[in-house]
């Protein structure tokens, strides 16, 4: 038993040494994912094509709380992992406790849309102009340059000084120099690679192309929901495919407000301007519940409520913006009279295109340890070029105290390189050694082994415990 207890120890601290840590040597695939063949929208431009470097820097910087004034929100602080990378509330928080004027818009799926604008509003012409906005928001993340706030410049330097930045933009852009283009460049692109076509509605459409042939793996229901999303009114349909059209389910670029012209936390002024919507994707966990409230004003907090305020889209005078789509005849807006169990029946089809990996896939995920920290390893402690012709053993691997280095009588210079790529232990040994490392800290390293005589080398990557 003892044992037993003594190896899962091991193994959780060999997970808290290797979380928080890439290495560039073993880069997630971001640039040929799996999309399906029936994908054709692609909103990428060709001047910032995905490319596994520059998106593992996208990923450090979408996690890292230094993109923040006061080093406490990072843009997943509102665009969560676990929602789809929404936020579960109706607005985020930002610095100091001051909150955002929208609901955090759902960022899966956002490159496969004909709509190439972001915020709801549309006030960016592009994911490339939009992701460093919020950084300098003065209440987002506060480096707007205004009320006392530093500059963007300011969050140049601020990056320019921590180490895992040099290393990362050397390896992304050749260059360690910082600047706002390619930050954007970075975040958009992991922004891009966020992907979600692993749902029930992908496995029917595979199955069955045509979009109005019954889906085999769907229930009554959820056919009867496909076919009143996809038809037209008065023809027995909900005609929700007019602005959002399968398979990707993205905003079509020329639609006005939908009817909600609400204002969060001001029910007296009303706002028309938003005209955007994230992809229908994902709109629920896999588990059936909202990845946070509905509309920019988060006022929806039910998808029965969603589909309610289409079948009965409320008549404000005020909203002089709304979509000629949602009118009904005359000066009406637009009433679907549907029945309960037709609701129910679109409520059951909006659920079948939520997937699973994206809510998991660690090439999404927070790459900091619980602490904050991330260390950065390969590329310059790349393994990748032994060229030892010799029997070579080292053992053990984790290491404590001592590293046993068993080969043939020679000449060798034997170094240990930090994550950092800096020196930390340098001998000569001519055959069997033992290392000592007892006074090395935690972490991973790098083990170098040249043979005098040949110039050839060993390395191997080891973690000290």
């Amino acid at each position: 038993m003892k044992k037993i207890s003594n190896a899962v120890s091991l193994l959780c601290l060999l997970f808290i040494l290797i979380s928080g840590t890439i290495d560039l040597d073993d880069l997630f695939n971001y640039e040929n994912q799996n999309i399906p063949s029936y994908i054709t929208k692609d909103n990428t431009p060709v001047t910032n094509q995905i490319i596994n470097q520059i998106t593992t820097l996208g990923r450090v910087l979408f996690y890292d709380k230094n993109l923040s004034k006061n080093n406490t929100i990072a843009c997943a602080s509102c665009h969560q992992q676990a929602f789809a990378f929404s936020d579960p509330l109706t607005s985020s928080v930002g610095l100091n406790g001051g909150n955002t004027g929208r609901h955090s818009m759902r960022l899966v799926n956002s490159r496969f849309s004909n709509e190439e604008n972001f915020f709801w509003d549309e006030r960016a012409a592009n994911l490339e102009n939009q992701v460093t906005q919020p950084i300098q928001d003065h209440i987002e993340m506060g480096f707007s340059g205004t009320n006392g706030d530093p500059d963007f410049n300011d969050l140049i330097t601020k990056l320019s000084a921590i180490d895992y930045y040099q290393t990362l933009f050397e390896f992304s852009f050749g260059d360690s120099s910082i600047d706002e283009d390619k930050i954007q460049r970075a975040l958009a692109q992991f922004i891009r690679s966020i992907q979600s076509f692993d749902s029930k509605f992908d496995e029917g459409f595979v199955q069955s192309p045509n979009l109005n042939a019954p889906f085999p793996n769907y229930t009554p229901q959820e056919n009867l929901g496909k076919q009143l999303f996809l038809n037209p009114p008065p023809n027995g349909g909900a005609g929700c495919v007019g602005c959002h059209a399968p398979p990707e389910f993205d905003i079509d670029p020329n639609t006005l407000n939908n009817g909600v012209i609400g204002v969060i936390g001001n029910s007296s002024e009303i706002d028309v301007n938003n005209t955007r919507s994230p992809s229908l994707r994902d709109i629920v966990n896999p588990d059936g519940s909202l990845n946070g409230p509905m509309m920019h004003d988060g006022s929806l907090t039910t998808l029965l409520e969603v589909i309610e305020h289409y079948n009965n889209i409320p008549n404000n005078p005020d909203n002089t913006n709304l979509d000629n789509r949602l009118q009904g005849p005359g000066n009406q807006t637009q009433q679907l009279n549907l029945t309960n169990n037709e609701k129910n029946a679109l409520e059951a089809f909006l659920k079948t295109l939520t997937g699973s990996d994206i809510y998991t896939n660690e090439k999404w995920s927070n790459p900091f340890d619980e602490e904050g920290n991330i260390s950065i390893i390969g590329g310059q402690l790349s393994t990748n070029e032994n060229s030892f012709e010799k029997s070579i053993i080292v053992f053990p691997n984790p290491v404590e105290t001592d590293m046993n280095i068993q080969l043939e009588n020679g000449k060798y210079r034997v170094l240990v390189y930090n994550v950092k790529g800096r020196t930390v232990s340098e001998n000569k040994i001519f055959g069997n050694e033992i290392l000592n490392l007892e006074t090395l800290t935690k972490g991973i390293y790098l083990l170098l082994i040249k043979d005098v005589e040949s110039s050839k080398v060993y390395k191997k990557k080891f973690i000290k415990l």
